[in-house]
């Protein structure tokens, strides 16, 4: 293979991949869906990834003369300085006590909220875990333990979603109804497949549909033994979250200004514009990693036996039944799936990333292949298949050069997944 054609394909998915951050990066999107300000005072609460650059850009934007003042929890490593607003970081994604502290604060300030106030929420991915409020006689430890055997447990966003609203005294539309009677307008950055309000940071400010019996159905599923206190708190079923309907949330509304359609069409523009056919398979693909991963290599095999130049695009949130001991997040696990299934069909190129910048518990997004992926790892001493049952491809990625290191990028649409079928390259 000629190691500059080779390069080529590694670069125009780098591009693709920068084109879909840049379309979706808060201070592109939010300006236009700032609410006018109120008569009284306007009170920024927040959380989630994306938390630093919105809360920057509504400073940036709201009159000098009105009353701005608030806080936004970010994950470490993602703040920045502000003027009028405080922003704090707190753990990520199991919650520690700095993310609780902030929380209550949260809550405690909406509370001191009237009616010719505004609270003006920022959300985005990553405001579950920042924002922990446990619920009363809960403790922090019984959360951290619940999420800890979630995330292991392969488990969809929206079924540990509706548990974590329900171990929580400000999820699942609690934060609105706290800032009652004053009206809420939500501005959000959608990570979750099909872009649910209910969903995104565990919809503090929405009427929420799940129950405690929900939330017991999602642990008895995935086999989840929890914390006595947090067990008796979801049998006992008493404070369910706002409903569709509860009046505390009649004047609480929510936009969601950046979502993952957009991050695709972004990267579908890059790679038209260098000639290749976008196909866009979704932007709320679930499942696990390997498996989704496998049928796509399918798809794309298919495509080069027809000489077909495309590019594949997904997005979603795909995740990982931990069951080896080794180091990596679901996209570099998909990655790595995918080049064993293609198992060096020529003429294939794929990224696999996190918008965030983090893939797992991982310092890189995801991590690139081409047709020489598997030949590289074995001439390393890698041998692949062995790592994949061990969840261990971060550190194939890792040994190879290939995981893809963007650093946090302070926004989050979940995961963007392109695979580029050149078959005049073979």
């Amino acid at each position: 293979m000629d190691p500059t054609r080779d390069h080529d394909m590694r670069a125009l998915l780098r591009r693709m991949f920068d084109a879909g951050l840049d379309a979706v990066r808060a201070e592109r999107v939010l300006p236009p869906h700032l609410p006018a300000p109120p008569a009284g005072r306007t009170l920024m609460l927040g959380a989630g990834k994306a938390g630093a650059p919105m809360a920057l850009a509504v400073e940036a934007h709201w009159p000098a003369d009105r009353p701005l003042s608030g806080l936004v929890i970010v994950p470490y490593g993602h703040g920045a300085p502000a003027t009028r607003i405080e922003i704090v970081e707190a753990a990520h994604p199991v919650p520690d006590a700095a993310g609780q502290a902030a929380a209550r604060r949260i809550l405690e300030m909406a509370r001191g909220l009237g009616p010719d106030d505004l609270l003006l929420a920022l959300l985005s991915g990553g405001g579950s875990a920042l924002m922990a409020v446990p619920a009363d006689g809960l403790s922090l430890d019984d959360k951290r333990a619940v999420t800890r055997a979630l995330l292991r447990s392969g488990a969809a966003i929206g079924e540990i979603n509706a548990v974590r609203k329900h171990l929580s005294a400000i999820k699942g539309g609690r934060l609105a109804a706290a800032a009652w009677p004053a009206p809420t307008c939500a501005l959000a950055v959608s990570d979750v497949p099909g872009d649910d309000p209910a969903v995104i940071a565990s919809g503090p400010t929405v009427p929420d549909t799940t129950t405690f019996a929900d939330a017991r159905a999602v642990l008895a599923h995935y086999r989840i033994d929890p914390p006595g206190l947090a067990l008796a708190h979801l049998e006992a079923a008493q404070d369910e979250t706002p409903k569709p309907g509860d009046p505390r949330l009649a004047r609480s509304r929510m936009t969601v200004i950046a979502r993952p359609a957009d991050a695709l069409a972004a990267a579908a523009r890059a790679a038209e514009s260098a000639g290749f056919r976008p196909i866009v398979l979704g932007d709320a693909i679930e499942g696990r990693a390997a498996q989704v991963a496998q049928e796509h290599a399918r798809l794309a095999l298919l495509h080069a036996a027809r000489g077909e130049r495309v590019a594949i695009l997904s997005g979603g949130e795909l995740t990982v039944e931990l069951r080896g001991r080794g180091t990596g997040g679901p996209n570099h696990e998909y990655a790595l799936a995918l080049a064993l299934a293609l198992d060096g069909a020529p003429g294939i190129w794929a990224l696999a990333c996190d918008t965030d910048g983090i893939d797992g518990a991982t310092d890189a997004a995801g991590a690139l292949i081409g047709p020489d992926t598997l030949a590289r790892a074995a001439a390393a001493g890698l041998d692949a298949a062995r790592r994949l049952a061990d969840n261990d491809s971060g550190n194939v990625f890792a040994a190879l050069g290939d995981a893809l290191q963007t650093g946090p990028t302070r926004t989050n649409v979940n995961d963007l997944r392109a695979i580029l079928v050149n078959p005049r390259m073979r």
